[in-house]
């Protein structure tokens, strides 16, 4: 792999200065403030950048790792290596007739919005999920009921060479909380949406009862990943660590939420390997109390600080 400055000159080469940053705080990019330094942070502007950017990687064999907003994901101390990316400045939405484009770096939010303006019904289930369109894509994500792949028609995405690529939803292996994105090192770029024709004050009365329930039951106050864990089969997260009497319990500045047992909240400067562990620390009683496995939905990146490697 080349050297720092070297990829630092190459990278410049394709994007501008103020979309370049060296040894930038990932916790300033997440929802749970976490996360240590990234070697080189690109917010590129245009797709042909996102293109090169891909291919230059690729190339020089330099590490390369994609972000959203980061409101479900957990960036380890040590930071990440080599090159992030993020496509906070690709957040155009529009709609022709029933079909609702947004690009990758809008929040989903901002698209169910949209169609609730444009009198179109499907995405009210998204109206309070805080990720972006292609981290909403990446986990299939979904709310109340509905999912994206039951609206998603198909994502243009950048591929592991570099190419813009047309990717039918059908291709995308969506899943309870999956896709096949990550193994396929594909990078979205935009989605279109199939949504229908509805009543504005039908959508919107759906919207703002979803918008009560999850301010009413989530802890909106503190930084957190969202959902920590997937719901198993039959059961509640929540309530099985509820019933561990788990909630409130902390380690260091991290919190299992006094309001809802699901959610592990950032309460006082906690650090990722803080959150890890007492995200372990649930796993394990649950297990220990009732024999079930509760698996992450939040992803965990990144390496841990080197001094707790020593």
């Amino acid at each position: 792999m080349m050297i720092k400055n070297d990829i630092q000159q190459k990278l410049l080469s394709i994007v501008k200065d103020e979309n370049l940053k060296i040894d930038e705080l990932i916790r300033n990019h997440t929802y749970t403030k976490l996360g240590g330094k990234a070697d080189f942070f690109i917010t590129p502007t245009t797709y042909e950048e996102v293109q090169a950017v891909v291919k230059l990687a690729r190339t020089e064999n330099i590490p390369f790792t994609l972000i959203g907003n980061g409101s479900n994901l957990i960036v380890k101390d040590g930071g990440i290596r080599g090159i992030v990316l993020n496509l906070k400045n690709f957040k155009d939405i529009s709609s022709d007739g029933t079909k609702l484009t947004a690009q990758s770096g809008a929040r989903i939010i901002d698209a169910s919005r949209f169609a609730l303006e444009k009198t179109l019904s499907g995405l009210e289930f998204a109206c309070g999920i805080p990720g972006t369109v292609g981290g909403a894509l990446f986990m299939n994500a979904g709310a109340y009921g509905g999912e994206i792949k039951d609206v998603l028609d198909y994502a243009i995405v950048v591929d592991r060479n570099g190419n813009l690529v047309k990717r039918d939803a059908a291709d995308l292996d969506l899943d309870y909380r999956k896709s096949n994105i990550a193994e396929n090192e594909d990078i979205v770029l935009e989605a279109v949406f199939e949504l229908k024709p509805g009543s504005y004050d039908e959508i919107k009365a759906i919207m703002d009862d979803l918008t009560f329930k999850r301010e009413s039951k989530q802890p909106l106050e503190y930084p957190s990943c969202g959902s920590v864990f997937k719901r198993p089969p039959g059961m509640f997260a929540g309530k099985l660590i509820q019933d561990s009497e788990l909630q409130g319990a902390s380690i260091g500045g991290a919190q299992v939420s006094t309001k809802h047992a699901g959610f592990i909240v950032n309460k006082n400067n906690a650090t990722a390997e803080e959150y890890i562990s007492l995200i372990r620390h649930v796993q394990k009683t649950v297990k220990e109390k009732f024999g079930v496995e509760l698996e992450r939905e939040v992803r965990i990146i990144g390496e841990d600080l080197l001094k707790e490697e020593s």
